[in-house]
């Protein structure tokens, strides 16, 4: 990240068009913002969708789906977080301690990080007028504090508005995937980006979870962006024949 803007852009959305938005593409932390946690761990999935920056990058450069793309750890500060949630700025994941965001000054990291992101997203989704947003997020296989069987290879999420994502899941179903129908998490449940910048303005949205084992690689990704382009716009058409 070459300065202190928590966000950065990537083609230039086609009015009317389909654009990507991915809170959790990466794990930097800024050098004034001990976590206090192994080095290591910053590659984990508690600190980064893993393969999302990847995929929002491709869509963006081969697909022509402009994406605003986050630059900080979920870490330092979730921005797929309300300002009041409890996680926003979280002192544990997975069963890991962060010390060091135990007491941080949490009104600083949203003034720093959560405001700019989502003021400089609303106005971008103000300009571009999408007819679509793709939010991209990646889930691990398996978590280490809690057994449980994850066996979807994509999902989608949504809360109250489901009309994209009936279409998807039905798409990617279509491909031979396994396909989680809000799950391993709920929309229902953790929304907020959707929430605020697609459901309350009536814009349609496709919460699009990929496993991360899946898109670990550039080719991997590669691949996956050719088919999230493929069913963003079927769906984009199945909604105006709707």
């Amino acid at each position: 990240m070459t300065d202190d803007r928590p966000y950065r852009q990537v083609g230039e959305p086609q009015k009317g068009g389909i654009v990507c938005v991915a809170d959790h593409a990466s794990n930097f932390v800024p050098e004034d913002v001990p976590l206090g946690i192994p080095e290591h761990l910053l590659d984990n999935h508690i600190a980064i969708d893993i393969g999302t920056e990847g995929i929002a990058d491709r869509l963006a450069r081969r697909h022509g789906i402009a994406a605003h793309i986050a630059t900080i750890s979920r870490l330092v500060c979730d921005l797929h977080r309300t300002e009041d949630a409890p996680g926003l700025v979280p002192t544990e994941s997975d069963g890991h301690v962060i010390p060091g965001n135990i007491g941080a000054d949490i009104e600083h990291r949203l003034t720093r990080f959560h405001r700019p992101y989502h003021t400089a997203m609303a106005e971008w989704l103000a300009a571009a007028d999408p007819e679509l947003i793709v939010a991209l997020h990646s889930f691990t296989p398996e978590l280490q504090s809690k057994a449980e069987d994850r066996p979807w290879e994509v999902a989608l999420l949504y809360n109250q508005d489901d009309r994209a994502a009936r279409h998807a899941i039905r798409l990617f179903g279509d491909h031979g995937l396994t396909v989680g129908d809000n799950q391993p998490y709920s929309g229902k449940l953790l929304n907020a980006t959707m929430d605020r910048h697609a459901e309350a303005h009536g814009r349609p949205y496709l919460t699009i979870e990929i496993r991360q084992d899946l898109i670990a690689t550039k080719a991997e990704q590669a691949r996956w962006a050719a088919l999230v382009t493929d069913v963003a716009n079927q769906t984009a058409l199945a909604l105006k024949g709707s």
